[in-house]
């Protein structure tokens, strides 16, 4: 129910991509990102976050001819997708680089966040959350020491 002041949202439920090859895209999100296909029809694939009811968490729509974005456009920054446990990220990390899709990461204080490109340049972002985070602004992020101040190791 809304406040008054809003229409009810809840949450982001699910996003819809234009993809050069939806394949391609595809073994991006599942490979890298453990998406699983939910269901495909001609030109499209449905995911979505193994373990959840959700119907599908992200679209593929494949569009031929789709250029790289353009930064100097308007458009859609990042999605972000979070992961339960510090050693997740640390795990994305690793798989991110593998996949040279790893562009950047940011200690936000309230969340330890990966940037990546998929296969078409659209920027994604893989964060935890910090329990008890506070907002810090951005700094480099320090993984290694993270987990180590939590006594866990990567994997």
């Amino acid at each position: 129910m809304s406040d008054g002041n809003g229409i009810g949202l809840r949450r982001l439920q699910h996003l819809v991509l234009w993809v050069a090859d939806v394949e391609r895209s595809v073994r991006f999100y599942c490979e890298v990102l453990g998406f699983e296909v939910q269901r495909r029809r001609p030109g499209a694939v449905f995911l979505r976050i193994p373990g959840t009811d959700d119907d599908h968490h992200l679209g593929l729509f494949e569009q031929a001819g789709v250029a790289e974005p353009d930064e100097r456009v308007a458009r859609l920054y990042h999605a972000a997708w979070e992961v339960g446990d510090l050693r997740d990220l640390a795990r994305a990390r690793e798989r991110l680089a593998a996949a040279g899709a790893l562009v950047g990461s940011s200690d936000h204080g309230a969340s330890l966040s990966l940037y990546a490109k998929d296969p078409d340049g659209l920027e994604l972002e893989v964060f935890w959350t910090v329990p008890d985070g506070t907002p810090i602004g951005t700094r480099p992020l320090d993984l290694e020491g993270e987990l180590a101040r939590r006594g866990l190791t990567p994997y």
